[in-house]
Parts: structure tokens; sequence; C-alpha cells
């Protein structure tokens, strides 16, 4: 059975992230702090021979990795791919709005009022689930929807590597704590996925395992 070692990056912070709003599908710079973040991981990345690079086709995601690759002496080497697939989940009419404006909204279907308070009661499948039927174009993804196209990134990514392999996988920070969620859940404390953290999968034919997550330290191969 193939196996490939993923360090997973969340890309460093935009102003979307500085101001608190949400960020799915639309895009925005790094910020002067997005963009050490971005080379920070590259730093602690920088001993990992790299075979390829994935990042979704958001710019945020495509910046930080070619910061995080900038760090790598193996650079020059490196094949890179850009992957809708792995994009951060879509939050349809919600894109762009005050992030806990939205978690209100969204809320107020089971009588919650904060993202706190739906995730801890909900979990994230059924929180995206929530986000949909909020939604009032219809056009956010729901659970299902989100797996279908991020199991698809998935199958890409095993399609374009080899056994034994190291990756590099930049995405974002709703996207990662999901396969977290999914993969690992005692790995997920509830704390949200850092800017500029790792997180490390074994990526089998079949499966995925997460070894750790969300490190902003250094690394351990």
């Amino acid at each position: 059975m193939a196996k490939v070692t993923a360090y997973l990056v969340r890309h460093g912070q935009t102003y979307m992230n500085l101001y608190n709003k949400v960020q799915g599908w639309i895009d925005s710079p790094l910020t002067e702090k997005g963009i050490a973040d971005a080379k920070s991981a590259g730093k602690r990345l920088a001993k990992v021979d790299f075979n390829a690079a994935f990042t979704s086709d958001s710019g945020r995601a495509i910046d930080t990795g070619r910061l995080i690759l900038k760090e790598n002496p193996h650079n020059m080497n490196i094949v890179s791919y850009q992957y809708p697939e792995i994009r951060e989940q879509f939050h349809g009419y919600f894109e762009g709005n005050d992030l806990n404006q939205m978690w209100q909204f969204v809320g107020a279907q089971v009588q919650k009022t904060s993202e706190k308070e739906v995730l801890k009661d909900f979990g994230l499948e059924r929180a995206r689930d929530l986000i949909h039927r909020a939604d009032l174009y219809n056009n956010a993804e729901n659970n299902a929807m989100f797996w279908e196209r991020l199991n698809i990134g998935f199958d890409k990514i095993r399609q374009n590597t080899h056994d034994g392999e190291d990756i590099l996988i930049v995405s974002h920070g709703m996207t990662i704590r999901s396969i977290v969620d999914r993969y690992a859940p005692d790995l997920d404390d509830g704390t949200p996925i850092q800017n500029g953290s790792i997180t490390k999968l074994i990526i089998s034919d079949d499966d995925i395992k997460v070894e750790w997550a969300n490190n902003l330290g250094s690394i351990d191969k």
C-alpha cells in the first residue's frame, strides 16, 4: 500500500482574517503578519525534501505555498499543483460578511448565538449543513458537497504522488480542522487552526492518518 507523508499548512493571515470576515471561496491578500506566518512555516519545514507541493487555487494559499518553498533548499526540484478541490468550504451568501453575524444568523435555527455554541452542540459537519440551510440563495456547501469535493482533491493528490514521498499541502482553516475532526477527532479540542500552523498527515490509498495537528513550533519529521 502506497503511503505519502503530507505537511498540511494553513495559509498566512489575510486582511479578511484580520477584519473577522467570512472567507471561503472569496479571497484577500496576505497581511504583513500573514507573510511572516508563511515564512515561519517555511523555515520550520526547510529540512523536508519535498517531492511535490499542492495548494488550493485561492491566491492566499498559492502565495503562502510560494513563500514556504522559497525557504526550502530543494525548491527548484519541487513540482507544484493548484487544486480548487482543496479550497476552503463555500459559505454562499455569507461570504465577506462579518463572521460573528453569520453565526448569529445560522445559530438562530437551533437557538444558538455564536460559533462556539453551534460547534459545541452540533459539530463541524452538522454546522456545515446549518450554514447551507441558512443561505438565502442555497449556494453554501452542505457537508456532503464539501466532502465530495475534498475527497476528489485527495484522490488527485494520490494520483500525482508515489509511495514514500514527502509533500506540502497548503489549504485553509476550517478545511484542515474538518480533516482532523474526521480522521483524528481526539486531536480536535475546539482550538481553531492557526495561520501558518502545520498538521502532519499520512495519506494511504484508502485512508488518512493525522499524526499531529495545529503545530506552530518546531516539527518532528
